[in-house]
């Protein structure tokens, strides 16, 4: 009995350790996220302060223009008006002279003073031909909305970068496009390519040109039409030969695309994407500096999955359009959405 009472003890000494852990670790938790929100709430806040402070001095741009325009305009119609003006009294005056000469009775009179009055006349008549400016309504018209949204591009940080593939990187069954925006896989024979450390060999990958330190970034990906593919970032010294194990543990950070219709990120094991509808355009954005890789569905900004690291060296963005097949399945390539405002 002694020893029954014994383990039931263990058993209870045991259960609470692991509630006080358990109690513990929920605490640090409701104070992490306690802190989080803290500073979402200010990170959020910092957002739209910014975005209502670059739409206030557009508007008070706006404004400024439409006055300077008014005024320009406003001003050349008073000129003409005063310039018109004048010309018209001259024109009355020069009516009311031939009408008083016309009513002359006495023909001597009349034809005595014709050569004299001619003159006289010439300076009173005026082209009539008025030339101006409309105002530039229509500066101001159309889709007004639409034109300050693209205004604010240049300002907004970070928008979809204008990547680029490395050629030197790609497998030798892959096919870019001459800006190196787009990749494909080919089905012909593999492209005489010279070899180096830099070239998958196996896996049919390539990375992007540009290697992230620092910052932050963010790109879009085309994959519509596609029942593979593989997209996020490597750490610029991955291994490139013979088959290689997508995971963070070996330097890649991504999600896949896998049997048609099936979304996971590449973790260890692979972490099930609840994904709604087939993605066309993903959104990658990394804060290297806080540790995050987030990905989107870029066509309603909805969260798919987080990677929190802590980067050891530079990375680079990683595209693999999968292999296509002879019946047509997984054809279209992977492209760099670049956004041209």
């Amino acid at each position: 009995l002694q020893r029954e009472l014994k383990e039931q003890l263990q058993g209870l000494q045991e259960s609470e350790r692991g509630h006080t852990e358990a109690l513990h670790l929920l605490k640090r938790q409701l104070a992490e996220t306690k802190s989080s929100a803290k500073s979402l709430r200010v990170t959020i806040g910092e957002a739209f302060e910014r975005l209502h402070r670059l739409l206030r001095e557009r508007q008070k741009a706006m404004l400024e223009e439409l006055e300077a325009d008014t005024a320009r305009t406003l001003t050349d119609i008073e000129q003409k008006i005063q310039r018109y003006s004048q010309q018209l009294r001259k024109v009355q005056e020069g009516s009311q002279i031939l009408q008083e000469r016309l009513a002359e009775a006495d023909k001597h009179v009349f034809l005595a003073g014709v050569a004299s009055l001619s003159e006289r006349l010439k300076g009173k008549i005026h082209e009539t031909n008025l030339t101006y400016e409309d105002f530039p309504t229509s500066k101001y018209m159309g889709p007004l909305q639409y034109t300050i949204w693209k205004s604010l591009f240049q300002d907004i940080h970070p928008v979809p970068a204008a990547l680029t593939l490395d050629p030197g990187t790609a497998h030798h069954r892959l096919i870019l496009s001459d800006d190196c925006t787009i990749v494909a896989y080919g089905n012909l024979h593999p492209q005489p390519l010279q070899d180096s450390p830099k070239r998958f060999d196996v896996e049919v990958s390539v990375l992007g040109t540009e290697a992230f330190g620092g910052g932050v970034h963010y790109w879009e990906v085309v994959v519509s039409e596609k029942t593979q593919w593989m997209i996020g970032l490597a750490h610029e010294a991955v291994t490139r030969k013979g088959s290689i194990q997508i995971q963070p543990s070996r330097g890649f950070y991504c999600i896949v695309m896998h049997d048609g219709n099936q979304y996971s990120a590449c973790t260890e094991p692979w972490t099930r994407l609840n994904v709604k509808s087939k993605l066309e355009k993903v959104g990658v954005f990394l804060d290297y500096d806080r540790g995050l890789l987030i990905f989107y569905n870029a066509d309603d900004m909805s969260w798919l999955y987080t990677f929190r690291e802590r980067f050891p060296g530079k990375l680079c963005s990683y595209f693999s359009p999968g292999q296509s097949h002879a019946n047509g399945k997984n054809v279209q390539p992977l492209r760099i959405n670049t956004v041209r405002i």
